[in-house]
């Protein structure tokens, strides 16, 4: 029964990822309630995740290119910080980062709500100061970092932040900052892994389920995206996000 939850759970994520986003807010709990211990779940949340993050950033490999002429750098900096994000999850006290999940998971889900009203005005101060981004290339690879800090440690949201991070670089094509949101998120998840497969913190079976519902979601994605607008099921997402994020604060 756990492992049909963690399959269709999967199924659930893979479509809002594809859509809207949003998909661990499905994934991270279902494990969660499937009983695998809050880092553990994260660990193999991040397993789950990453083949559609691979595949993504594949899809859109020449826009990648396109966008950004320090490939090896970006791919640099996300592997650090994913490494670096995967250790401090597995050096933090099992009851300490369980009290952290709702704190976490309101962060994200306040992202998810408002991460376009703040990519928008995050464009616009760019526009209007251009020099802010040529003078802070040094201040802009230790806010990729952190970015990838961030999602080596909790994977959810991370889109949306790689996305915050783009606009603030000044990026305004979208094609190229999806491409390049899926790399850093890749790439900052496969470090992360690394070390979570070293210290035995991925429930493979638990992750292999979810990670199978994930492929099957998002390969009939297309299909439900031209039936479903994707407003409607962006909100769905974030009225799912605050009532989860309430039931953790209340459980917690």
């Amino acid at each position: 029964m756990d492992w049909l939850i963690l399959f269709l759970s999967g199924v659930i994520g893979g479509v809002l990822n594809s859509i809207a986003g949003g998909g661990s807010f499905i994934t991270f709990p279902a494990l969660l309630f499937a009983g695998v211990p809050p880092i553990a779940a994260n660990a193999t949340n991040t397993f789950a995740s990453c083949a559609g993050y691979i595949s993504g950033a594949y899809a859109l490999r020449h826009e990648i290119r396109s966008g950004t002429k320090q490939l090896k750098l970006v791919v640099g900096l996300c592997v650090i910080g994913g490494g670096i994000g995967a250790f401090l999850l597995l050096h933090t006290p099992e009851a300490l980062f369980t009290q952290s999940v709702p704190w976490l998971l309101l962060f994200a889900a306040l992202l998810f709500t408002f991460g376009g009203t703040l990519n928008k005005w995050l464009k616009q101060a760019t526009a209007e100061h251009k020099h802010a981004t040529s003078a802070g290339a040094f201040f802009s690879a230790l806010l990729l970092l952190i970015v990838c800090i961030y999602g080596g440690y909790f994977n959810a949201g991370l889109g949306i932040v790689t996305l915050s991070y783009l606009a603030l670089a000044g990026y305004t094509n979208i094609n190229v900052m999806n491409g390049i949101k899926l790399l850093v998120s890749a790439s900052a998840s496969l470090a992360a892994i690394v070390f979570f497969i070293v210290n035995g913190s991925i429930d493979w079976p638990s992750g292999m389920a979810v990670l199978m519902g994930t492929l099957v979601g998002g390969y009939y994605s297309a299909k439900i995206s031209r039936r479903i607008p994707q407003q409607y099921v962006r909100n769905t997402v974030i009225i799912a996000s605050f009532f989860i994020t309430a039931y953790f604060f209340y459980t917690n």
